[in-house]
């Protein structure tokens, strides 16, 4: 029978003592944010009399707005330039998408050299550098004034996002399908068709929804400097201080951002969750189909 030590008595050098390091370490880091924090507010110059009048002031234009006018504004034909931004954004999104997708595999470290991956990564650095709005800017005097502006702003600035994002994606697919198609003799393109595209599609599709989202209301700021759009709509009442019907304008673009979002997030959890793209199952039967194949034709 063994007597057992009260933890009391027991000697105090046996308990296990934890690291001073990581403890000073976030001590630090929340110092460093702090003082990062004050240095930017004091490069404001903004005042606190300001911040506690915020509060009512905007309460004050949020009242001058209701009750909303959505008569006049519906005359005005806010629904149609409420769907023209949707129109520049979808645009916009596909161009994107369709230059993106080639760009990301050229990007990748697992597909392409280095030669070749390395300037279009730096090309994805200054796309994203360079706001939608500085795009539109530059734009507006090469091609006419109006929404294929906002478009091709769009468009471009998201080649940078989702080539980002895409290249991401093509680097973390499991490289045994490829190994596997590579073992048939398969070409550069069949690696990429048959062990890569059927990994990564459902993710990159996820990601051309959700750059959709973003590019919705992106479009409805292009619209204030003349890219088409809800935004010249907006900015033109605020112009002439015609609250209701900005109010209406706001209510009817947010009503319409959340509707797309809502079926958009729907359709990328369907699309993550596997209800679309190439079956992995039938691209591995499809692999084992070529294996044998080899194999007969090498007997």
């Amino acid at each position: 029978m063994t007597a057992t030590v009260p933890q009391e008595a027991q000697p105090q050098g046996d308990r296990p003592t934890r690291p001073n390091g990581p403890r000073i370490a976030r001590i630090a880091l929340f110092i460093v944010v702090a003082i990062a924090f004050v240095w930017g507010v004091s490069g404001l110059d903004g005042s606190w009399e300001r911040l506690r009048a915020a509060p009512g002031d905007a309460w004050a234009i949020i009242r001058l707005m209701w009750p909303p006018d959505f008569a006049t504004e519906i005359d005005r034909g806010v629904l149609g330039k409420v769907f023209e931004s949707v129109y520049i954004a979808w645009v916009g999104t596909v161009i994107a998408a369709c230059f993106s997708l080639p760009l990301a595999f050229m990007a990748s470290n697992n597909v392409s050299p280095a030669f070749i991956r390395l300037p279009i990564r730096q090309l994805f650095n200054v796309i994203r550098a360079v706001p939608e709005l500085i795009v539109a800017v530059v734009l507006l005097g090469v091609v006419p004034l109006g929404p294929w502006a906002g478009a091709l702003a769009i468009g471009l600035h998201s080649i940078g996002t989702l080539g980002k994002l895409s290249s991401e994606e093509i680097e973390a697919a499991d490289h045994g399908p490829v190994e596997a198609v590579q073992a048939c003799g398969g070409t550069w393109i069949s690696r990429v068709r048959w062990g890569v595209l059927p990994q990564v599609m459902p993710q990159i599709t996820s990601y051309w929804l959700f750059r959709f989202e973003i590019n919705v209301r992106a479009s409805a700021v292009l619209g204030m400097i003349g890219a088409g759009g809800v935004g010249s709509e907006l900015i033109s009442q605020l112009n002439f201080r015609n609250f209701p019907q900005v109010g209406a304008v706001l209510i009817i673009t947010i009503a319409v951002v959340i509707f797309i979002d809502t079926i958009s997030s729907s359709v990328r959890r369907r699309i993550i969750s596997g209800g679309s793209g190439d079956d992995p199952s039938r691209t591995m039967e499809l692999m084992r189909d070529m294996l044998g194949r080899s194999g007969r034709l090498k007997g």
